[in-house]
């Protein structure tokens, strides 16, 4: 199957968008992710085929998304000299990136690297911490929602899993609007791991909380696949 990896997200904040390669997530032990499948070893694979999908990139909302497999850590120099060399060439003005939040000291790393502004975005999945780590493995300890984002001004929470709550979920959310700029909220969809989707809990989701579609600082990915990439291109 071939997947399709580039699309563009108009509806909130207008950008280009593009699912790179990249080497193995340095955590990769989240019991609900199979995305990690998408990753290699073979460098000079990945190098060659990020190339080939950054040419799609025009420029065209001087804003651009970076997704992969993993965080943007794990991505080869070279593709991170080919995003540098592009956001020159098309004049991208905003990038938008993924990292664990092990990564949360070197931030400014990337942002130097790029010299233009950086919204990182980090999966919390949710404010539970007992839900957090002991069932989803997430790897992530801290509890404090400010101390997230005074590192991540963007997180992504995921709703409508087995197991969790409409207390959990509104709690989440809650925090989620207060304390962070951007917030991506994913409806689980089953896949290859064990984790299992709640039905009754996404209907009740769907519900209550369809009217954040018109906020503009929340995005609901209702499939996993509603910014376009990551699906069967066609």
């Amino acid at each position: 199957m071939s997947i399709k990896r580039y699309d563009v997200i108009r509806k909130k904040r207008p950008r280009e968008i593009v699912l790179l390669k990249s080497k193995p997530c340095a955590w990769s032990r989240c019991t609900f992710c199979d995305y990690i499948h998408d990753n290699s070893s073979h460098e000079d694979v990945i190098i060659e085929t990020n190339k080939t999908i950054l040419t799609l990139v025009t420029g065209a909302y001087k804003a651009l998304e970076v997704i992969n497999s993993g965080s943007c850590f794990e991505l080869p120099t070279e593709t991170l000299k080919d995003i540098r060399a592009l956001v020159e060439d098309k004049d991208i003005k905003l990038l938008y990136f993924e990292s664990h939040y092990m990564y949360r000291h070197r931030l400014d790393e990337i942002r130097n690297f790029f010299n233009v502004p950086v919204i990182f975005k980090c999966g919390i999945e949710t404010f539970d911490i007992h839900f957090r780590n002991d069932i989803l493995n997430k790897g992530l300890q801290e509890a404090d929602p400010k101390t997230i984002a005074s590192f991540f001004s963007s997180i992504c929470l995921m709703v409508g899993i087995k197991g969790q709550t409409k207390a959990m979920i509104q709690r989440d959310v809650e925090i989620g609007l207060k304390e962070f700029e951007h917030l991506c909220i994913n409806v689980y969809v089953n896949n290859s791991t064990n984790i299992q989707a709640d039905e009754d809990l996404i209907a009740w989701f769907t519900d209550q909380y369809l009217y954040l579609e018109e906020n503009p600082k929340v995005e609901i990915l209702w499939h996993n696949t509603d910014y376009g990439v990551g699906g069967e291109d066609e």
